[in-house]
């Protein structure tokens, strides 16, 4: 099966193209003992300790998820660099982060029962940061810059085996459009591109969500939109405003509610009190396709997904 056919041509959802996507890869590693210190974050272990991360992913695509997410969110050249590591290094882990991904794929139990898929991250220039800028989008630099970081990674991730490209946690428009720009160097990928907002309406750096739509609407590559790592009660909202600018399908996968406190480097708050299955009826009442969890979210709720996805 070919991306086409997996996702929707029309932009009208019905039961069998709903999607599930997996949950929170550094909370599953965190929780087998894993250390995620550093800027690297859950990428260090793609050298360190790379069965923790199949192991991971399987457990999530047989708690349900259809797709799995890469552990390159964090990977970049500059943050390899510090442990050591060479151009050449950086791209073998990059590559290394799909095929553990295609490995935990094969060797899932579920994989003769249904479509599952890779999706390598690209995660924001922020995220080698590691001090939360990603919620702000405040980096400073032009779409030029961000295209010149994003364009060799991208490119390698392109060509390492995946499904799909996961631009995600993308703080602002000018980010996205310097993603968009590097795709189009790269004609056979597609990608969905997926931001964080800072309200029910804007992106973290401000810019109304359905302006974003419009734009990525318009791009041949990009084959879904979304949000992820919001506050899940903000997430129903987040999609009207998506669904007014496009009619791709729409992926969301927030995080549990908690939020993330870049000079202390730790979650602070409390997950959302609401019920998950209140919380994913309007989500799919609202016009979402493809759904899961980020940061905080563990196997047991993309279970729990996968029942309410099922039976809606």
């Amino acid at each position: 099966m070919t991306v086409e056919t997996f996702i929707l041509r029309d932009g009208v959802t019905t039961r069998r193209d709903y999607r599930v996507v997996d949950g929170g890869l550094a909370t599953e590693l965190e929780r087998a003992g894993a250390d995620l210190s550093g800027g690297l974050w859950s990428a260090r272990l793609l050298a360190e300790r790379p069965e923790l991360i199949r192991q991971v992913h399987r457990s999530y695509f047989e708690a349900g998820a259809d797709i799995a997410i890469t552990a390159s969110y964090q990977a970049s050249y500059a943050g390899f660099a510090t442990t050591g590591l060479d151009k050449a290094g950086t791209d073998r882990l990059l590559r290394r982060s799909v095929e553990l991904a295609v490995e935990a794929r094969r060797d899932a139990a579920v994989q003769h029962a249904r479509p599952l898929w890779v999706a390598a991250s690209v995660g924001p220039y922020g995220a080698t940061l590691h001090d939360g800028s990603e919620y702000r989008g405040d980096y400073g630099l032009s779409v030029g810059e961000l295209r010149d970081f994003h364009r060799e990674r991208l490119a390698v991730l392109a060509g390492a085996g995946a499904d799909v490209l996961a631009c995600e946690t993308i703080p602002s428009l000018d980010e996205a459009t310097s993603l968009v720009d590097v795709l189009r160097d790269v004609p056979a990928a597609r990608a969905w591109v997926s931001f964080t907002a800072r309200d029910d309406r804007h992106t973290a750096h401000g810019e109304p969500l359905v302006d974003c739509a419009r734009m990525l609407d318009r791009e041949p590559q990009v084959i879904a939109l979304g949000v992820n790592c919001v506050r899940p009660e903000a997430t129903a909202s987040l999609i009207r405003e998506l669904r007014r600018g496009s009619g791709k399908p729409i992926v969301v996968y927030p995080n549990s509610g908690e939020v993330w406190d870049g000079a202390a480097q730790c979650w602070r708050g409390s997950p959302t009190a609401t019920p998950l299955a209140e919380l994913v009826r309007e989500w799919l009442a609202a016009g979402a396709s493809w759904i899961g969890g980020c940061c905080r979210t563990t196997p047991e709720m993309i279970r729990e997904i996968r029942e309410l996805v099922v039976g809606a």
